[in-house]
């Protein structure tokens, strides 16, 4: 027959299990959040790295991460909302047959900074372009993969040329469960108070580049919401290796700073989100970005 102290035991470790599994559920709910933010707050869906992933987001009514890293990391990260209305509309992936791509009004939301929309025709050669990103911590560069995600690399130099990034500050950084650092929102303060990750272009595109998608250290990817078609301005730079789905456009390889991404995980966030993603403490303000072709 069972003593009270059995009993008291078996309570215990009832109680015990039942915190256990929802700290796992927490935690695969923050990383996916982390992910996806972007705009509107919106919540970016990355397969398990929920919370993280919602951070991605990408810019629409607050994703968090790429949120939707649009709202927040973990409501944006997994990019963001504001383009999922728009997904509906149904921007079409890269027509080889007519060199174009197709980049639709963001009807999501969120805070918009209007410079205009990219030009439809592109090139896919040459296959890869320089992507430098002037911060105040240094230059992180990355190689694009032009050939395999044209229509990212021509919204990207398209936003560089018209000074879109410029006073920017990367908003998220997810923890070593979730390592990347989330940018490309115009109006975030990255001051670890305010619903960061809500801004964005205008417009939003397809995703590209996905067969076969990982999120290693040293990639640098779009943010988004959760539905699919809703890549706009927001990105993340990845200094681990992330679990993820492969539904964010691996647009390039970081070939410089990642010493600098690897010093500003170190210093932490500012008031975690309850994902273990945040506002950097060692703030990330993006001076310039410039494309060019190799050569």
């Amino acid at each position: 027959m069972a003593t009270g102290k059995d009993r008291q035991r078996q309570l215990a470790r009832e109680h015990y299990e039942r915190q256990m599994q929802r700290r796992v559920e927490r935690e695969q709910k923050a990383k996916r959040t982390a992910i996806i933010g972007s705009s509107v707050g919106v919540v970016i869906v990355i397969g398990g790295i929920v919370a993280a992933v919602a951070l991605l987001g990408g810019n629409g009514a607050g994703t968090d991460a790429a949120s939707s890293p649009s709202a927040s990391a973990a409501d944006t990260a997994a990019p963001s909302a504001s383009a999922s209305a728009s997904a509906a509309a149904g921007p079409k992936p890269y027509d080889a047959a007519t060199g174009t791509c197709d980049y639709v009004k963001d009807a999501g939301g969120g805070q918009v900074k209007d410079v205009g929309m990219p030009p439809a025709k592109v090139k896919t050669t040459p296959a890869t372009k320089t992507m430098t990103i002037k911060t105040n911590q240094g230059d992180i560069v990355v190689e694009l993969n032009n050939a395999k995600a044209p229509c990212t690399t021509n919204s990207l130099e398209f936003l560089a040329k018209k000074k879109y990034y410029d006073g920017s500050k990367c908003h998220r950084l997810g923890s070593a469960q979730f390592p990347m650092l989330q940018c490309g929102d115009p109006t975030a303060k990255a001051d670890g108070k305010s619903q960061d990750g809500t801004g964005g272009p205008g417009y939003v595109m397809a995703e590209e580049n996905l067969q076969g998608a990982q999120y290693k250290r040293g990639v640098m990817a779009m943010a988004k919401t959760q539905a699919p078609g809703s890549t706009g301005s927001q990105f993340f730079l990845v200094f681990g290796d992330i679990g993820l789905t492969p539904d964010y456009t691996p647009v390039g390889t970081i070939t410089k700073g990642l010493d600098i991404l690897d010093k500003v995980n170190k210093a932490g966030v500012i008031g975690d989100a309850g994902d273990g993603t945040g506002a950097p403490k060692e703030t990330v303000e993006i001076k310039d970005v410039t494309i060019a072709s190799k050569g």
